[in-house]
């Protein structure tokens, strides 16, 4: 399996021959200038909510790939009213599709659509790919909800929201690993801005010292997992 980051919450997951954009907010990022989003492939888009530093580039990614945008309803209804036809919208379960079982989770935030309109809930996703299990947050605060996945799964990555402000900071990431039993996260939504900001290394220290691997890589860069 393999994961390309491109800055705050957006990434790529290639899997069982499938490629899984998620939140893409590229063009807008000034850190991800070096990114053409026309390079990017995608069978499936998924959206964890519907503020603008999650689907700026939404719209155009959609037209020039034909993937599949998975959204909460609200999300989904608002891609649906700008031209988007392959859509499918859910809440907070599962669904079975071409690629496996995919869960929509709950994340403690806001959610509104840049236009003002309702945008539904925010969510996090767990996906089964690959014989692995992965789970990705969203933008949320810590919440107890998150107990419920070491209940259901035995997760193998985790991608956590690390910036704080809006979302989780690293001390709270750390507490979230405990929560849902998975020693491995993957941060995003970092520094991006100067509200988001972290010193890498002092994150990165934290995670050791709770016997914890904390993965940044950089933005265009791509890892296994």
């Amino acid at each position: 399996m393999k994961y390309t980051y491109y800055g705050q919450s957006c990434f790529l997951l290639e899997a069982d021959g499938k490629k899984f954009l998620f939140d893409p907010f590229i063009t807008h990022n000034p850190l991800a200038k070096h990114i053409d989003i026309k390079s990017i492939e995608a069978d499936y888009i998924l959206v964890s909510h519907g503020h603008g530093d999650h689907i700026a580039d939404l719209i155009e990614i959609a037209n020039q790939t034909n993937a599949l945008v998975i959204a909460i309803a609200e999300v989904a209804d608002w891609a649906g009213k700008q031209g988007i036809k392959n859509v499918h919208g859910m809440n907070f379960g599962s669904q079975n599709f071409d690629f496996g079982k995919l869960r929509m989770v709950w994340a403690t935030h806001s959610a509104a659509l840049p236009d003002g309109t309702c945008g539904g809930n925010p969510a996090g996703y767990v996906l089964e790919l690959e014989n692995k299990t992965i789970y990705f947050a969203g933008d949320t605060a810590l919440t107890m909800e998150m107990k419920l996945l070491a209940e259901l799964y035995n997760l193998s990555y985790a991608i956590l929201p690390i910036g704080g402000n809006y979302t989780m900071d690293v001390d709270d990431a750390i507490i979230a690993t405990k929560y849902i039993d998975c020693d491995t996260v993957i941060g995003v939504h970092y520094n991006t801005f100067p509200v988001i900001e972290i010193d890498t290394e002092e994150a990165l220290a934290k995670f050791k010292r709770e016997n914890k691997v904390l993965l940044l890589p950089a933005i265009g860069e791509t890892i296994e997992l």
